[in-house]
C-alpha cells in the first residue's frame, strides 16, 4: 500500500477572506524571522502558524532538532532558545532566554533566534566555550536537557558574566541526571569574577593552608588523591578562556544588520491567518498603536466565533491551549511601539507600569532603583523579592504583569501584593467614534469577581498599573510565599502585607494595615477581619496574637478543600502574619535607630520616640524570608584514587600470555575521561528518536486513554475521529486481531494489552484502548480526543487506588508473596505478641517497639519522554523499530508478538536515550507495540512520542511502600543491642504485575540496611490497585528497603534515650557476619566488607560528634529555625536477582586503519556506559579512546540482549568486550610477532586482513552460577550442612555489594517548611574506578535524585486523601508545573564526593564495582538530617521527646506541620476540632 500523499486542506477561517483588506491597511501577511544569524526564506516563513510554539517552528519546518521538547509547559527548560531583539528606545540589542515550547513562532516576528546549533557545533571541532566547559567538566550526562542549559548560560553570560547573576537567573532548566554540580562549576568557570566556595576535602585549599604539616588528609600525606574542587576548575577555565573575552560578544554579532535596518518594514502591522486544515485556529495580529489595538477587540467583540485574546508571552494562553484544549480563533500580540502598554517608572510618588511589560523588566527596574534610591527601597524591593522567584526566567522575560493579574489565578504571587500595595489598574476601551479612548479606574483588590473571572469586558484592555510608593519611614511591606520547591514553582500560599504606623501616647499604633492572599480562596482575598483587629491597635506581640487567633478563623479550609492541605495552608497564612511582625519589628527598629542616629534630618518627627516592642531574642529567626535572601552558592571538591589500570576477573576468565597483551603507551582505563557523546550532546548535534529524519508518508500517532475505570468498555466510536481532516486510522483491538497478534504482554506475567478489547473491565483511568494516526501529530491528538467511548455503569464497588484500600479489599498479587526468616522463629513469633515497652530503662532490659513506615511514589521524569518510530518494509513483512528503551529485546518480543511477525522480521534500534533509570526497561515497550500494529495495519512508518502529561499518567513509577515492624533490643552496658525484627512489606503494584515482584524482592534483600539482628523475619506482598502499573527505578526496591532499616534504628534511638549516631554503629555488621538471606560479609563470599570503617573516616574527619553540639547550640538560640544531620551508610547488592539475566554479548570489529567499533547488548542512557566499554576495548587494543566508538544498540548485532539495569552493564558488556578483544588479540598474536613491537594496530590489522584473520570477535559473559541466583520458595535440603548461614540453600543473590557512608547537615525554617541542603560530604566505594568522573557524576546524580524523592517528589492520585482530583484513580501530578524535581536551587550548597582508595574488587572487570544505583539511598540523609531537626522542634514545642512516624517525601507541609508549634496547632485543631491531633497528624499523601 503506497503512501498516501499529503493533503492540502484549508481551515475554515472567515478572516482568511478579509486578508486583502487588512493589506489595504498596511498589514504585513507573513513574519520577519531570523534563526542563527540568517532571515527565514519567506515560503519556510509563511508557514508560521498562529497556533504554533516556536519549537514546532524549529523543529518541524527548520528541522533545527538541537531544541528539545520536554514538557511543553515551559518547566524543563529543554526547549530554552535566545531571542535578540532591538529596544526601540535604547537602540540596544537585548537578549534574553525563552521557552520555545511556550512561545508562538509569530512571537518572534522582527526578533533574531539563537538555537544551541548557532553557538558551536563539532564540526571543525568550533565549540563555544560555553559548550566546552561543560563537556571538560563531565556538565552532561544524558545530554537531553543539555542543550537549553548551553542556551541559558550563553544567554546569561553574553548579559552579565558575573557568579551573582548566574546564580541569580539560572533557575528555569531541569537536569535529572547529574546532579548539578558539574554545571555549576562549568557555569562559574567562565565568569570574570569566579571564586572558589569550597577548596578541598577539608575545606581549605588543598596543600596550602597554614596547617599543612599536621594535615591527615590523604591528598595531602601521599599524594594518593586526585582533588578537584571548584576552585581549580575556575582557575583552569580562567587561564584559557578569560584572558579573551571575545567570545562573550558572540551575540551580538550574530545580530543580522537587515534587522537593524527593517524598522519600514517591521514598523508595519502584521496578520498571519491559519489556512491548515489541523489548527484549533485562527488569526494573529500585531497591532502598532494601542488606538489600532482596542478597535480589533471592538470589531471582534460579536464574533461568532468568539472575542479576540490578547498573548504577551502566551504563558498562560498556551496552557490553556495545550492541556485544557481551548481555541482561540483570534490572537493579538501587541507591538512593542505601543508605549503605552511597555515600560516601568515612577511618576508622583507612584510606580506606573505598563501592562505588557515583562516581569523581568519589571523585576530588575525595581531592583535598580530599591538599590540606588532609598526611598524607593521598601516599596520595590518587595516587588523585585517576589518577582525573582516567580517562575523561571525563561517565563518572567515574555509574561507580563496585566497577563497574571487577568488570568486571575487564586495562586497568583504579585495580585496579593498588589491589593496590598493599593495598587489601581487603569483599564481602557475604544468609543463609539473609533478614533477615541476612554478609561477607568479599578483598585485591583475589587478587580477580581470569582474564580478566573475579572472585571474587564472583551472590549477592555489593561493598559497599565499604577502602584503607590510607600512613605520612606514607618510604612512597612513584605512579601511572603511557600511552594513545593523554592525555584519554579507555583505558590501553595502567598501573601503580600503592608502596614504603616503612627505614635501616639508614647506608643506604636497601626494606622493602616493591608493583608492579602492567594492559595486560601477562589480568588486573592483581603483578610478583612485581621485587619480590621490590627487597624488603630498597638504594634505590639499582643496585638498579632489577637490577631493571629482572628485570621485563624478566617482562612480556616475544609479537610477535602480543593487543592488539599487544608491544615498547611492555613498555618501558612497564620506564620506568614508572624513573620511579618517580626520583619516590621525589624524594620522599626532600624527606622527609630536612624532618626535617632540624626535627628536634624528629621525635623519633622518633634517628639521622643518610643522603643521598640521587645522579643525573645530566639524569635528573631522566625523573620528569616528566603525570598528576600541571596541564592546560595553551590561547590565541591571531587577526590578519587590516582588512575591506575588493576587486573580483575578478566584476566581470571579470559587469561592473555604476555606476547598476547598490548600495554598501551597512555591507560584508557581508570583515566577520567568526558563522555564519549558529550560534545554532540553540547551542541544538539546528538539525535535521539524524535530527532531521526522522518521517512516519506510518516504518520503522527497518539494514545487514546480510557477516562474512568472499574467500569465495562462497551464501544469505541471511530467514525469521530476517522472524519477529521488528515486521520489516517484509529487502530484497536479489532486491528491488532486482524494482523494475527497477541494482545497480552508482560515481563514475568502477561497480564497487560497492547489494547482493550471491547467487553473487557477497564482496569484503570488511562488504560491504552487505541491509537490515532493521521497526518500531523494535532490532528492525531484530536483525533484521540474526539472518538466516542461507551462504558458501562460505574462500578458498585471502592476502587482500589492506595495500599490502604488494597489491605482493606484483600487485593493482592498473591504470586508475590514472599518471605524468609533467620535464626530463632519462636523467639520472634514470641516478639509479635509482646507489648511495646513503656517507661525507664535499665541495663538488662529488652526493649520492643512497633510502627509503620511509609514512602511514597516517585516519577522518573527521564527528559526526553518516551519516542518510536516504526517504519514497516517490504510490504509490512518487516518493522524496523527506532526507540528510546533500555530493553531492546524485550521490545523487539512484544512487537513482533503484538504484529503477528516472528522475531527475525522485527529490527529494534537503540542509539541513546534522554534519562531512563528504570522508567524505560519495561514501560517503553506497550507504546512501541501500539505503534508497531498501527504502522503494520497501515503499511506506513508511524511516529509515537508520548506527550509528557501522557507519559507521566500510563508509565508507572518508583513503588510505594508500607512497611509494618516488630523489633526488640538489648540494653547492654555497651550500648542498645539489636536482637530481633519482624517485618511486613506492602507494596503498590498497579493493575499489572511488570516487575513488581522483583522489586518487592529487592526490598526484602535489603531491608536489613548494614545493621546485624540476629533472628530477622521479612515478607511481602504487592497490592493490586487501579494505578499504572509500576515499575523499575534506580534501586529497584532497595532504597525503600533500607529506609525500613533506618527508621527503626531511629525509633530505638528515641526509645532508648541514645544516640542514633552510637546506635547505627555499635549494630553494624562486622566482616564476617551473616545478612538473612544467606550471604557472608567478606573477601571471598561477597568482597570486602569497609563500610564501618568508611564510617569512622567520616565520622572523625568531619568531626560529626563537635558539629552537633554546634548544631544543638545553634538550635538552642533559634526559636524558628532547626539545623539537623545525619551519618547514613548503604550497602547494595549487585546482579539481577533473576539468575539468567546476568549474561550479556558484545561484537567487535577492528577494521583496517586500526579503528574498533563496538555493539552490544547494553544501552546509553546517560550513564556513561559505552564510554567505559570504549575505554575497556581501548586498553585491551593498546589505543587511544577516540579510535574506539559504539554506534547503536541493535537486536540484528546483538540478539537476545538482557535490558540495561541493576548497575550491571559495565560488569556485564565490560566484561564481554574484553572478551572479544582477547579473542581478537590471540588471533594477532602471530602477526605481531612477524610484525615486530614497534608496530601500530594499523599495521597490524591491515597485515592480518591480508592473511585472511577474522578481525570480529563476539564476546559474552555469565555471571558464575554460583554467584547469582536465588529461590524464595526451595526448602532446606535434607544433606544441607548445618555450619551453613540459614537461607544459603536459596541461592546467592548478589556478586557483591556497592558500599558508601554520606554526611549530610540540613536546615528548616518551622514557620514555612522551607529547607536547605547545607552540606553533604559523601564516601563511596566504587572499587577501582573504569572511569573517576563517570562514577563520580553518578554519585552525584543519584544522590540528588534519591534526595528528591525523599523531598520535594509528592506524586499523587486521586484518592481518599486528594478527593479533589477526579475521576477517582486518575493522576494529577502530571507535568513540572505539580510534579517538583530538584532544580539548580536545591542541592547541597556544599557537595563534596570522594571514592574509596586503596580498594579493589576482583569480581568485576578491571577491579571497578557498579555505581549507578548504589548511592541512590543516600539521597535520603538529606531526610533523615531534616528528621533530625524536627525532632529537636518538637523537643521545644512539645516538651517531649517521642517518637513520632514521618513519613516519606518530607514535603515543606509535612515539614510545617511536624514541627508541632502553636500555629500548626491551631491549624490541625481547626480542621479536626481536636487539639491533641497535632501529636499524631499526618499530612495527606498518595501510597
Amino acid at each position: 500500500m503506497a503512501p498516501h500523499p499529503k493533503s492540502n486542506l484549508f481551515y475554515e477561517n472567515e478572516d482568511f477572506e478579509q486578508l486583502g483588506l487588512y493589506e489595504k491597511k498596511g498589514y504585513r501577511t507573513t513574519p520577519i524571522l531570523f534563526v542563527n544569524g540568517s532571515r527565514v526564506n519567506e515560503t519556510l516563513a509563511a508557514q508560521a502558524r498562529p497556533n504554533q510554539s516556536l519549537i514546532s517552528f524549529l523543529r518541524d519546518v527548520m528541522r533545527l532538532t538541537g531544541t528539545k521538547l520536554g514538557c511543553n509547559e515551559g518547566g524543563c527548560g529543554a526547549c530554552t532558545v535566545q531571542i535578540s531583539k532591538l529596544d526601540m528606545l535604547t537602540n540596544d540589542v537585548k537578549h534574553f532566554a525563552v521557552n520555545a515550547c511556550l512561545m508562538p513562532v509569530l512571537a518572534a516576528d522582527g526578533c533574531h533566534v539563537t538555537t544551541v546549533e548557532g553557538i558551536g557545533t563539532v564540526r571543525g571541532n568550533k565549540l563555544h566555550p560555553v559548550q566546552k566547559a561543560i563537556v571538560d567538566m563531565h556538565g552532561s550526562q544524558c545530554g537531553f536537557c543539555t542543550p537549553g542549559i548551553i542556551v541559558s548560560l550563553y544567554t546569561l553570560l553574553s548579559n552579565n558574566p558575573s557568579v551573582a547573576h548566574l546564580e541569580e537567573h539560572l533557575d528555569g532548566n531541569l537536569c535529572r541526571c547529574t546532579g548539578y554540580r558539574p554545571i555549576w562549576d562549568a557555569a562559574r568557570s567562565l565568569c570574570k569574577d569566579g571564586e572558589e566556595v569550597v577548596r578541598g576535602p577539608c575545606g581549605v585549599a588543598c596543600r596550602e593552608c597554614p596547617e599543612r604539616d599536621a594535615c591527615t588528609q590523604d591528598c595531602n600525606e601521599h599524594d594518593k588523591l586526585v582533588v578537584s574542587s571548584s576552585k581549580d576548575k575556575m582557575a583552569a577555565y580562567q587561564e584559557t578562556f578569560l584572558d579573551d573575552m571575545d567570545w562573550l560578544d558572540q551575540p551580538n554579532r550574530m545580530f543580522p544588520d537587515d534587522l537593524r535596518n527593517k524598522f519600514g518594514e517591521l514598523a508595519k502591522p502584521l496578520v498571519v491567518v491559519d489556512k491548515t486544515a489541523f489548527q484549533a485556529g485562527g488569526t494573529w495580529f500585531k497591532p502598532i498603536s494601542l488606538l489600532e489595538m482596542v478597535g480589533l477587540l471592538k470589531d471582534f467583540e460579536n464574533s461568532p466565533t468568539g472575542p479576540c485574546k490578547i498573548v504577551v508571552g502566551n504563558t498562560e494562553v498556551g496552557i490553556e491551549q495545550k492541556f485544557k484544549h481551548k481555541a482561540y480563533p483570534r490572537l493579538i500580540c501587541p507591538s512593542e511601539s505601543i508605549s503605552e502598554l511597555f515600560g516601568v517608572d515612577i511618576v508622583d510618588s507612584k510606580l506606573l507600569i505598563g501592562s505588557c511589560c515583562t516581569l523581568s523588566v519589571i523585576q530588575h527596574r525595581c531592583g535598580e532603583l530599591a538599590d540606588t534610591q532609598s526611598r524607593y527601597k521598601r516599596s520595590l524591593g518587595p516587588i523585585h523579592d517576589m518577582l525573582r522567584w516567580f517562575a523561571s526566567s525563561q517565563i518572567r522575560n515574555v509574561a507580563c504583569l496585566a497577563g497574571n493579574l487577568v488570568t486571575a489565578s487564586p495562586i497568583s504571587d504579585m495580585n496579593p501584593m498588589l491589593a496590598a500595595m493599593g495598587a489601581t489598574l487603569i483599564i481602557c476601551s475604544i468609543n463609539d467614534d473609533g478614533v477615541s479612548i476612554t478609561r477607568r479606574r479599578v483598585d485591583v483588590k475589587d478587580f477580581f469577581l470569582g474564580y478566573r473571572s475579572v472585571d474587564l469586558k472583551a472590549t477592555e484592555l489593561v493598559e497599565r498599573i499604577e502602584v503607590p510608593v510607600l512613605q520612606t519611614h514607618f510604612e512597612y511591606l513584605h512579601p511572603f510565599k511557600q511552594a513545593r520547591r523554592r525555584e519554579d514553582d507555583i505558590s501553595i500560599v502567598t501573601s503580600g502585607m503592608r502596614m504603616r504606623i503612627a505614635i501616639a501616647k508614647g506608643k506604636y499604633l497601626i494606622d493602616d494595615v493591608a493583608i492579602s492572599f492567594g492559595g486560601m480562596a477562589t480568588t486573592t482575598i483581603m483578610a478583612t477581619q485581621t485587619m480590621g483587629t490590627l487597624k488603630g491597635a498597638e504594634f505590639s506581640a499582643v496585638t498579632f496574637e489577637m490577631a493571629a487567633k482572628i485570621l485563624a478563623k478566617e482562612t480556616s479550609l475544609p479537610c477535602a478543600v480543593p487543592g488539599g492541605q487544608a491544615a498547611y495552608r492555613t498555618a501558612l497564612a497564620i506564620s506568614f502574619l508572624h513573620k511579618f511582625f517580626l520583619l516590621v519589628l525589624s524594620d522599626l527598629e532600624e527606622d527609630v535607630a536612624i532618626i535617632k542616629g540624626d535627628p536634624s534630618a528629621y525635623s519633622s518627627i518633634s517628639f521622643e520616640l518610643p522603643p521598640a516592642p521587645i522579643i525573645d531574642d530566639d524569635q528573631a529567626s522566625g523573620a528569616r524570608n528566603w525570598l528576600a535572601e541571596p541564592k546560595p552558592s553551590f561547590a565541591g571538591v571531587q577526590s578519587y584514587p590516582a588512575p591506575k589500570v588493576v587486573s580483575g576477573l578478566e584476566d581470571k576468565l579470559y587469561p592473555l600470555g604476555e606476547s598476547e597483551r598490548i600495554v598501551p603507551a597512555a591507560a584508557a582505563v581508570g583515566k577520567a575521561s568526558s563522555h564519549a557523546s558529550g560534545a554532540l550532546h553540547c551542541t544538539g548535534e546528538a539525535d535521539y528518536t524524535d530527532d531521526i529524519p522522518l521517512p516519506p508518508g510518516t504518520l503522527h500517532a497518539a494514545l487514546i486513554l480510557s477516562s474512568q475505570c472499574g467500569a465495562i468498555f462497551e464501544s469505541i466510536n471511530k467514525s469521530t475521529g476517522l472524519s477529521l481532516p488528515g486521520v489516517r486510522g484509529i487502530i484497536s483491538h479489532e486491528d491488532l486481531v486482524a494482523l494475527g497478534g497477541s494482545n497480552s504482554f508482560g515481563p514475568i506475567v502477561a497480564d497487560e494489552m497492547v489494547f482493550l478489547p471491547i467487553g473487557e473491565t477497564v482496569r484503570a483511568v488511562n488504560e491504552v484502548l487505541g491509537i490515532a494516526v493521521a497526518e500531523t501529530l494535532e490532528a492525531a491528538e484530536l483525533a484521540a480526543r474526539t472518538v466516542e467511548v461507551k462504558y458501562g455503569s460505574p462500578p458498585i464497588e471502592k476502587i482500589i487506588v492506595t495500599i490502604d484500600d488494597a489491605i482493606q479489599a484483600n487485593s493482592f498479587y498473591e504470586n508475590s508473596r514472599h518471605s524468609m526468616i533467620k535464626g530463632d522463629a519462636t523467639l520472634i513469633d514470641e516478639l509479635t505478641v509482646t507489648p511495646n515497652t513503656a517507661g525507664p530503662l535499665k541495663v538488662g532490659d529488652i526493649v520492643t517497639i512497633s510502627g509503620l513506615i511509609r514512602s511514597g511514589p516517585q516519577e522518573h521524569f527521564y527528559l526526553e519522554p518516551n519516542s518510536s518510530l516504526v517504519v514497516p518494509s517490504d510490504s509490512d513483512t518487516n518493522l524496523t523499530i527506532y526507540c528510546s528503551t533500555q530493553a531492546v529485546n524485550k521490545t523487539q518480543i512484544c512487537c513482533a508478538a503484538a504484529t503477528g511477525l516472528q522475531m527475525h522480521r522485527v529490527v529494534v534500534r537503540m542509539k541513546r536515550m534522554g534519562g531512563g533509570f528504570g522508567g524505560k526497561e519495561t514501560r517503553s515497550v506497550f507504546a512501541s507495540a501500539a505503534a508497531a500494529v498501527a504502522a503494520r495495519t497501515l503499511n506506513q512508518p508511524v511516529r509515537l512520542t508520548l506527550s509528557r502529561s501522557v507519559d507521566m499518567k500510563t508509565t508507572g513509577q518508583r513503588h510505594a511502600f508500607q512497611s509494618e515492624y516488630k523489633a526488640s533490643a538489648h540494653v547492654t552496658t555497651e550500648g542498645v543491642q539489636l536482637l530481633a525484627v519482624d517485618m511486613m512489606l506492602y507494596v503498590n503494584g498497579g493493575f499489572a504485575f511488570d516487575l513488581s515482584g522483583p522489586v518487592l524482592d529487592r526490598a526484602l534483600f535489603h531491608c536489613d540496611g548494614v545493621y546485624n539482628f540476629p533472628h530477622f523475619r521479612c515478607g511481602g506482598v504487592v497490592c493490586k490497585t487501579v494505578q499504572a502499573p509500576h515499575t523499575a527505578y534506580r534501586g529497584f526496591g532497595g532504597p525503600q528497603g533500607m529506609v525500613i532499616a533506618e527508621h527503626i534504628l531511629d525509633h530505638f534511638a528515641t526509645v532508648c534515650g541514645v544516640s542514633g549516631d552510637k546506635m547505627r554503629r555499635f549494630n553494624m555488621y562486622k566482616p564476617g557476619d551473616v545478612v538473612h538471606f544467606g550471604m557472608i560479609l567478606g573477601e571471598s563470599d561477597s568482597g570486602a566488607w569497609h563500610v564501618p570503617s568508611m564510617w569512622d573516616r567520616l565520622y572523625s574527619s568531619l568531626d560529626v560528634p563537635r558539629r552537633r553540639v554546634l548544631i544543638s547550640e545553634y538550635n538552642a538560640k533559634h526559636r524558628w529555625v532547626k539545623r539537623g544531620l545525619s551519618i547514613l551508610p548503604t550497602k547494595f547488592g549487585i546482579a539481577f536477582t533473576a539468575k539468567y539475566m546476568n549474561q550479556g554479548g558484545a561484537l567487535v570489529h577492528l577494521y583496517k586503519d586500526g579503528s574498533v567499533l563496538i555493539s552490544h547488548g547494553g544501552t546509553e542512557m546517560g550513564q556513561g556506559l559505552h564510554t567505559k566499554v570504549c575505554q575497556v576495548a581501548a586498553q585491551a587494543f593498546g589505543i587511544p579512546i577516540s579510535q574506539v566508538y559504539v554506534n547503536d544498540s541493535s537486536s540484528d548485532k546483538v540478539a537476545n540482549a538482557i535490558p540495561t539495569a541493576a548497575s550491571m552493564s559495565t560488569d556485564q558488556y565490560g566484561m564481554a568486550t574484553v572478551d572479544a578483544c582477547r579473542q581478537i588479540l590471540k588471533r594477532l598474536q602471530p602477526v605481531r610477532e612477524k610484525l615486530g613491537p614497534e608496530a601500530t594496530l594499523k599495521e597490524v590489522a591491515k597485515e592480518a586482513h591480508l592473511a585472511r584473520i577474522d578481525l570480529t570477535a563476539h564476546g559474552f559473559y555469565a555471571l558464575s552460577g554460583e554467584r547469582c541466583g536465588f529461590d524464595w520458595l526451595k526448602d532446606k535440603p535434607d544433606d544441607w550442612p548445618d555450619d551453613l548461614p540459614d537461607n544459603s540453600w536459596k541461592g546467592h543473590p548478589f556478586n557483591y555489594f556497592t558500599q558508601g557512608v554520606c554526611v549530610t547537615e540540613c536546615e528548616i525554617d518551622l514557620l514555612s517548611g522551607n529547607h536547605r541542603t547545607l552540606r553533604t560530604d559523601v564516601l563511596v566505594d566504587v572499587g577501582s574506578s573504569i572511569n573517576p568522573a563517570i562514577d563520580i557524576g553518578q554519585i552525584e546524580g543519584a544522590f540528588v535524585q534519591g534526595m528528591g524523592w525523599c523531598t520535594t517528589e509528592d506524586f499523587i492520585h486521586a484518592d481518599d486523601d486528594h478527593p479533589w482530583v477526579r475521576p477517582r484513580g486518575e493522576v494529577f501530578t502530571r507535568g513540572p508545573g505539580t510534579y517538583k524535581i530538584p532544580a539548580f536551587n536545591d542541592i547541597p550548597e556544599i557537595f563534596n564526593v570522594s571514592l574509596l582508595d586503596d580498594t579493589e574488587n576482583p569480581l568485576a572487570v578491571h577491579s571497578s564495582k557498579a555505581v549507578g544505583e548504589p548511592p541512590f539511598f543516600l539521597g535520603t540523609s538529606v531526610f533523615f538530617a531534616i528528621k533530625d531537626a524536627l525532632q529537636a522542634a518538637r523537643r521545644q514545642n512539645l516538651g517531649k521527646h517521642e517518637y513520632f512516624e514521618m513519613r516519606l517525601p518530607a514535603t515543606s507541609e509535612r515539614i510545617r506541620m511536624y514541627a508541632a508549634d502553636a500555629i500548626a496547632t491551631k491549624a490541625v485543631e481547626l480542621m479536626t476540632s481536636d487539639e491533641k491531633a497535632i501529636e499524631t497528624f499526618q499530612p495527606q499523601g498518595s501510597y
